[in-house]
């Protein structure tokens, strides 16, 4: 982000130096997603980003909440006693019924255990007893019962007057015997351990102060007569959005809207085309952001649904134009106020998981399958529902029918400009209003003076925390000691006994530790209680601390990777390599916690923020690269030696080794994970199918790279083709290349018109 408001720098502050839960809200426009964005760029936390619905979790860039922690489409008792119910249309889960569905893979379960922040986007949706579900799974998961949330902090996103939660009448006849309400804010976790309220306050989307208060007031239950009468100015019943292009219509029933799009776009003359999306992997149908099928003609009024991340900004998610030219594989459209047209680049989505990357021990994501399309929608009418997010110049409202809470609001606050605004019939103050328990729950919003103050307090503690958890190896010991034991279970002459040895001295080292390792404990906590802290003096110990137990750790860390590249090769090992790996992921975490506190401590003690930036260094990234590296090269001309018997397996596939994970680096453009794979030597058909994307959306990706130069047209295409077309585009001054297209036939495909095109935008 540019320039961070007071309310977004602090929760972002909050999100990377506590370990507070928060509930980040605020006005439609005032940036809510862009922070979003900025904070998983910035956070050094293990994030995952979750949402209630399959739509949701794919515009957050996350994953569902039912997917990522296994829980069944069903209502929540919070009890132990009472029986599941079930009719049908409706069932319930209790604690003690729900802990059947927390049985789940390796993968899903490492990601839980090394998740630090969960982000529920669109939290306005989120019920109460879902969120306690999902309380009671990682509790029992990550086994600290004692912690809300098992001691992950949440970061809840959305504004509460928009969508709320959906309940049947036959659920809450159930339901209002545990809960007060059905908003995320009744259920028993929030009620127990409230999240601080921080609102976003800066209005990026209006800029009028008189539109702006006509829409505080709205929101906040406090609508004037004078209001009602500015509003109001605006109505013109007979207003035919057929002789005005630009405005969009928002009602609020699909049936209506589907209606007036189909209506119109079969009004105009003209052939129509249908265009489809290019899916690669596993996307479900019912989680496609927009429709699979895109029918359009040649004047069809049409908006876009995402933001142009390109340099140009040509268009904005909600921007409105007309289609001025159409092809198989071509859509201009054409914005008339700035007498503008730009080709409609598509869009790709990605449905992902999260996993644990194997080096580096943080979580990312792994995309399972693309939906690549086109970012449009027909833009004569729009439901309030689907608007949400959406910005307009022009629109046309239809409040005939009766409004929801909150939908008025959402609908006004659309518009950048009370002069976009046209109402059909004149708005009445009844019907309107937002939730009162919605109303009540926002006078709980901090203010400056509280969040400076919290921000201080809490950073002390998470920092006092963080140090003192890097020396508790209470969990890691318990681990070498089990392992040691079931030695014990062992014939004496089976592969694992060669190896009892080894075991016995791993578990000595760590517990020769522990003692020192308590007492440096206690003597932190000490230190973190004396007024004022000493910060500087705290630095210096954790530093002496870490130079005192890194080596031993390191050792440990190096003598396990060796031992796993021995047994790796070896047949019939397979369950003896996962018992290894387990103790690995546990010691590699303790040697990277002892290299981030020696940092932690300098940067609280020269009082800086605390971002992924300064905290996680390259070294950090590639520890335990380079570790196997060495042992690799060491081993490699000493093979016989090593795998004995077996050493005829050197050099094939390993056998037990989960697949290699790319190490986890800042979020890259979909641009530049081309680039740099391209840079990698692989061709286009090994980078569509390692992206999961089709080699024409690659090719795409290579017109727009060549156009920036970082690509030469010469290095995609071969000369006597270039030659060709140089020749086809002599004179050529037209805007659409299907015009080309047309006149050379399957002389030339699309992705090769478009690539000598952003050539010779270079060569001007």
């Amino acid at each position: 982000m540019e320039t961070l408001s007071t309310a977004a720098s602090y929760a972002l502050r909050f999100i990377n130096q506590t370990n507070r839960s928060i509930f980040l809200t605020g006005k439609a426009g005032t940036g809510k997603t862009t922070l979003l964005k900025e904070i998983i760029r910035t956070t050094h936390k293990n994030v995952v980003v979750v949402a209630p619905t399959g739509i949701a979790a794919l515009n957050a860039g996350g994953v569902t909440i039912h997917s990522m922690f296994q829980l069944p489409f069903a209502g929540f008792i919070p009890d132990y006693n009472q029986p599941p119910q079930f009719s049908e249309t409706v069932r319930f889960e209790t604690r003690e019924s729900l802990r059947r569905h927390f049985r789940m893979r390796g993968d899903k379960l490492q990601v839980i255990q090394n998740l630090e922040l969960l982000v529920i986007d669109e939290v306005s949706m989120l019920r109460a007893d879902l969120l306690d579900a999902m309380d009671h799974m990682l509790r029992s998961v990550r086994r600290k019962s004692h912690l809300p949330f098992g001691g992950v902090q949440v970061l809840y996103i959305g504004d509460l007057l928009q969508l709320p939660p959906v309940v049947k009448n036959e659920e809450w006849e159930v339901l209002r015997h545990y809960y007060r309400g059905k908003f995320f804010f009744h259920s028993h976790v929030v009620q127990q351990n409230p999240p601080l309220y921080i609102e976003l306050d800066k209005i990026y989307r209006q800029t009028d102060l008189k539109f702006i208060n006509v829409l505080n007031n709205l929101r906040n239950n406090v609508i004037t007569a004078d209001d009602i009468r500015i509003l109001n100015g605006f109505v013109q019943p007979d207003f035919d959005t057929t002789k005005h292009t630009g405005y969009i219509t928002l009602t609020t029933h699909n049936a209506k809207a589907d209606a007036m799009n189909a209506t119109s776009l079969e009004e105009l003359d003209g052939k129509q085309y249908t265009y489809h999306p290019e899916i690669v992997g596993d996307f479900l149908d019912k989680i496609y952001p927009v429709e699979e099928e895109l029918k359009l003609k040649v004047g069809a009024q049409v908006m876009f649904i995402k933001n142009d991340l390109s340099p140009e900004k040509n268009y904005f998610n909600g921007k409105i134009g007309i289609v001025k030219s159409l092809s198989p594989d071509e859509v201009l459209i054409h914005f008339p106020e700035e007498n503008k047209t730009i080709e409609a680049d598509k869009h790709e989505w990605k449905n992902v998981r999260y996993v644990v990357d194997e080096q580096t021990k943080e979580i990312k994501e792994d995309v399972l399958g693309t939906f690549v399309h086109y970012p449009l929608r027909l833009a004569w009418a729009i439901t309030v529902h689907k608007s949400q997010g959406l910005t307009f110049d022009k629109a046309v409202l239809d409040v005939s029918q009766v409004f929801m809470p909150g939908q008025a609001y959402v609908a006004l606050s659309r518009l950048r400009l009370l002069e976009g605004l046209i109402l059909l019939s004149p708005m009445r103050m009844n019907g309107i209003e937002s939730d009162a328990d919605v109303m009540d729950y926002a006078s709980g919003k901090a203010g400056d003076d509280e969040l400076e103050t919290s921000l201080q307090q809490e950073t002390r503690e998470y920092v006092a925390h963080s140090l003192a958890n890097t020396f508790d190896w209470g969990e890691l010991a318990t681990a070498w000691q089990k392992h040691k034991m079931s030695y014990l279970q062992e014939g004496p002459g089976s592969l694992k006994t060669k190896h009892r040895e080894w075991a016995h001295r791993q578990e000595n080292a760590i517990h020769g530790l522990m003692d020192a390792a308590g007492k440096f404990m206690a003597q932190l906590h000490k230190l973190f209680r004396q007024q004022p802290v000493e910060k500087r003096f705290i630095a210096e110990r954790v530093e002496a601390a870490c130079n005192y137990f890194f080596p031993t750790m390191d050792r440990m860390v190096m003598s396990l990777l060796e031992k796993m590249e021995e047994i790796k090769r070896l047949k019939k090992a397979k369950l003896f390599y996962e018992e290894l790996a387990e103790l690995e992921d546990l010691q590699t975490d303790a040697a990277l916690k002892l290299m981030k506190a020696k940092i932690l401590a300098d940067i609280f003690a020269e009082g800086k923020d605390i971002s992924k930036e300064n905290l996680i260094t390259p070294e950090m990234r590639s520890y335990k690269a380079k570790k196997l590296e060495a042992i690799r090269s060491s081993m490699r001309p000493n093979t016989a030696s090593l795998l004995e018997e077996e050493s005829e397996d050197y050099g094939l596939p390993e056998r037990y080794t989960p697949k290699k994970k790319k190490s986890t680096e800042p979020k890259k453009t979909t641009l530049e994970e081309t680039l740099e794979l391209w840079q990698q030597k692989l061709s286009i058909e090994e980078i569509a199918r390692t992206r999961k994307l089709t080699e024409s959306t690659i090719l795409g990706h290579f017109a727009k790279l060549i156009e920036a130069g970082q690509v030469k047209l010469d290095d995609i295409l071969p000369a006597d083709k270039i030659e060709a077309l140089t020749a086809a585009f002599e004179g050529f001054e037209e805007e659409p290349l299907s015009v080309l297209k047309e006149k050379h036939g399957e002389a030339f495909s699309y992705a090769e018109l478009k690539l000598f095109r952003a050539g010779m935008v270079v060569r001007k």
